[in-house]
């Protein structure tokens, strides 16, 4: 039997993934409504984005004592935000949090590679949430 049908038969939805130059995975989800790009990181203990985008995807967000650390950057000051709509393909969640953190330094590394910039990263925190399962060989995720 195949992945795609064993899981498909346990109600998890398939998610195609785009793989860039830099090896990270991206994906479009849409939050509170809003649609943007996002980095599939299994390094990432939790799910972020950047500050600039608290306004653009309509969230309301409050100040954490997290310092952030990841890609070559330490002790960045982080905002956290709570309950938010996912949505990805067909699947969808309503009680999303995210840390909230300065992510252009990984948009100049995706520059750099000459891929689009993102909005934020999808993390560990979702992908054990959601009982994420990973394709790699079909550049694929599957959500529940």
């Amino acid at each position: 039997m195949q992945l795609r049908t064993f899981l498909e038969g346990k109600k998890f939805y398939r998610i195609p993934l785009k793989k860039l130059a830099t090896g990270h995975y991206e994906l479009t989800a849409t939050i509170n409504g809003v649609q943007g790009l996002f980095i599939l990181d299994t390094g990432a203990s939790t799910s972020c984005i950047g500050f600039d985008e608290i306004n653009y995807f309509m969230m309301e967000s409050e100040d954490s004592e997290i310092k952030a650390a990841g890609a070559g950057a330490i002790n960045m000051e982080t905002k956290i935000t709570r309950k938010n709509k996912i949505a990805i393909g067909n699947w969808s969640s309503n009680s999303m949090d995210f840390v909230v953190f300065d992510l252009s330094h990984v948009n100049q590394a995706l520059q750099q590679a000459e891929e689009d910039s993102v909005n934020g990263i999808i993390g560990a925190d979702f992908l054990k949430q959601f009982r994420a399962v990973i394709d790699y060989g079909r550049n694929c995720v599957y959500l529940k």
